[in-house]
Parts: structure tokens; C-alpha cells; sequence
């Protein structure tokens, strides 16, 4: 759905932990506010369908839940990224990818772009 402003959200934002990334085979877990768990996932597709899903629960402006999903091992992990979906706008994402351990942070304007920065963090 369209709006006819972009309304930015303060819970729009996921920690995603990476736990491997094989030929471009992206395992891990995400974590959400509105999340009562961390959830696993098994592909990088699947990630993004989770978070969007995930997305289309918030309805905006909303307070900020608490952080419980925060909490990540980063011992047995390839990296810790938060993604801050910042709009959602002609079908794709607009916002900020910040990696955690490297204290980064990247901008990105299309879920395409936000791929191809997590392949390439990921591929080194």
C-alpha cells in the first residue's frame, strides 16, 4: 500500500544475526520487537520475507517496544546487522544497514541494494 507521505517508525528496525553465508546461502536468526522470539531463518529470501511480514504489522507511529530482541551470541555468529527499515515506498525499502562489529553503517534505497551489501560484507 502506497501512502501519500513517507512516515518514518521507530520499531522499524531488526537485528539480524548472521550465522553462516556459503555460495551465497545466507543462515541466521532475526529478531523484531514485535517478535516474541528470535526466528530463524534459512535463506537470505527468506530473511527479507520474514522482516517484511514483520513490517506489515506495524502500523505507525507506535512506541518503542522493548528491546528483548536485541540479545544474539555474536561467538557463534559470521556478524550482528541491524537493519533500519526507515520507509517503505514504491514497493521497496528505503534505510540503513549498520554492522555491528565493524561499527559501519551503509544506506541503502531498494531491498536489491540491501542484498548486494550483505553479500559483499559477507562474501570477504
Amino acid at each position: 500500500m502506497l501512502y501519500e507521505r513517507m512516515i518514518p517508525c521507530d520499531s522499524r528496525e531488526a537485528v539480524v544475526t548472521v550465522i553462516s553465508y556459503t555460495n551465497g546461502i545466507m543462515t541466521g536468526n532475526l529478531g523484531h520487537p514485535r517478535l516474541y522470539k528470535r526466528e530463524e531463518f534459512r535463506s537470505l529470501s527468506q530473511m527479507i520475507l520474514l522482516l517484511n511480514g514483520v513490517l506489515d504489522l506495524e502500523s505507525c507511529p507506535n512506541p518503542p517496544l522493548p528491546l528483548r530482541y536485541m540479545e544474539h551470541d555474536v561467538r557463534k555468529s559470521m556478524g550482528v546487522f541491524r537493519i533500519q527499515v526507515l520507509f517503505r515506498e514504491h514497493s521497496t525499502w528505503q534505510g540503513r544497514l549498520i554492522w555491528q562489529e565493524e561499527n559501519k553503517e551503509f544506506v541503502f534505497r531498494s531491498v536489491m541494494e540491501l542484498i548486494q551489501m550483505l553479500d559483499e560484507i559477507l562474501a570477504m
